[in-house]
């Protein structure tokens, strides 16, 4: 299990935060925690299921910007 945490532009509230954890959770992520005060989502996963470069065109597909 590794974990990243990942800058994301766009969350603005609730709604935000909920899309994207619900994103990464169906992509196959442990567990994605969005912090909207920082604009970071923290994602603990499986890097032998999932590359980062397919966590940030998850998120990226749910409509936010990885920086």
């Amino acid at each position: 299990m590794e974990q990243i945490t990942l800058k994301v532009e766009g969350m603005s509230c609730g709604h935000c935060k909920a899309a994207v954890e619900s994103a990464l959770q169906q992509a196959g992520v442990n567990q994605a925690s969005v912090n909207l005060e920082t604009g970071t989502v923290e994602v603990h996963y499986d890097p032998q299921k999932l590359s980062v470069g397919q966590l940030r065109d998850t998120i990226e597909d749910a409509g936010y910007d990885v920086v």
